[in-house]
């Protein structure tokens, strides 16, 4: 194939990177900085995964999942999570109808779009593990019927890593099946002096009107397809690949990436490659979403536990140790 019609073949990507620019601009009119957060949930909505955002109180982590579900027009739904949260609060139950003499399915909080879950960690076991089903295969089953999820699909949960009292942890079966964990860190002094200053230009409101839908719901999943088109190099599946396998091998960790794991920078590096304006992925978009995708995935060994040692280091060293592919 020569040069002329490769680059007749390549991908529209200009209604992609014109929308990830608008809906960047929107949130950006309430929140300062965050960029690498709010770009990291484009990705996933792109690549079709949920989300864990971790944070101590205040970094706006509730906040911005609000706005980016004000710039989609789609359903939303919040569900404050609580010890005493049962199964059917956030899937639903059966009612009986006097008037039919049967039994009818009223629908939960999770039968939305977008369904944005404060504090995970703060319900039990049970109520964690209703979304297990939910959240990877896309439908509830309730009574014996399955009651499939409309598309798109995305569960964004937020959770507070300081205060552990009242709180459940998150078992690995169920971070599995968070395409990313965000960790969402303090902002400096110079955008902390910024988000003062706009706190106080906007009177002390955050007015959640101000911000104007971009996306439909058609918009969305065309864009999700079109992302699964993004070309990646055979070498660049190898990196990849060797990326993972190294997690499995690496004196510091008791746990390592899974297969689902290598899928999941895969489709990330093509969200990443896409919003960034580009048809091809490269080694800089696969090691950009390493850390989100991987951070949740990996257990360190209890003695690097005990030492301080965080994944996101081990991952430092993998990222440095392997070859990049050129």
């Amino acid at each position: 194939m020569d040069e002329q019609n490769l680059f007749a073949n390549r991908l529209d990507l200009s209604q992609l990177t014109e929308s990830v620019a608008q809906i960047r601009s929107e949130i950006h009119k309430i929140i300062v900085g965050q960029e690498a957060m709010i770009d990291m949930l484009i990705v996933a909505l792109l690549a079709d995964g949920h989300v864990l955002i971790e944070g101590v109180p205040g970094v706006a982590k509730t906040l911005t999942a609000k706005l980016l579900a004000r710039t989609l027009s789609i359903g939303f739904s919040r569900i404050q999570f609580t010890p005493d949260l049962m199964p059917s609060d956030v899937l639903g139950t059966s009612v009986y109808n006097l008037q039919q003499s049967r039994f009818e399915f009223k629908r939960g909080p999770v039968f939305s779009n977008l369904i944005l879950i404060d504090e995970i960690n703060r319900a039990p076991a049970k109520t964690q593990s209703a979304l297990f089903e939910v959240m990877e295969e896309r439908q509830a089953t309730v009574d014996g019927t399955t009651y499939p999820m409309a598309a798109p699909f995305f569960v964004l949960a937020t959770q507070n890593p300081i205060e552990q009292e009242g709180t459940y942890r998150l078992p690995e079966a169920q971070l599995d099946r968070f395409l990313l964990k965000i960790n969402v860190p303090y902002p400096d002094l110079e955008q902390e002096q910024q988000v003062l200053q706009e706190f106080h230009d906007r009177k002390n409101i955050n007015d959640l009107k101000r911000i104007r839908p971009v996306l439909q719901e058609a918009q969305i999943n065309a864009l999700k397809a079109l992302v699964r088109q993004i070309h990646i190099e055979e070498n660049l599946l190898a990196y990849i690949a060797r990326l993972v396998h190294h997690t499995r091998n690496h004196s510091a960790l008791y746990l390592g990436g899974s297969p689902r794991a290598s899928l999941a920078i895969l489709t990330c590096a093509q969200a990443h490659a896409a919003i960034n304006g580009r048809d091809f992925v490269t080694p800089e978009d696969i090691q950009a979403v390493l850390y989100p995708v991987l951070r949740h995935r990996l257990l360190l060994t209890p003695e690097k536990e005990m030492e301080g040692a965080t994944t996101d280091a081990v991952i430092q060293q993998i990222i440095e140790k392997i070859e990049v592919p050129r």
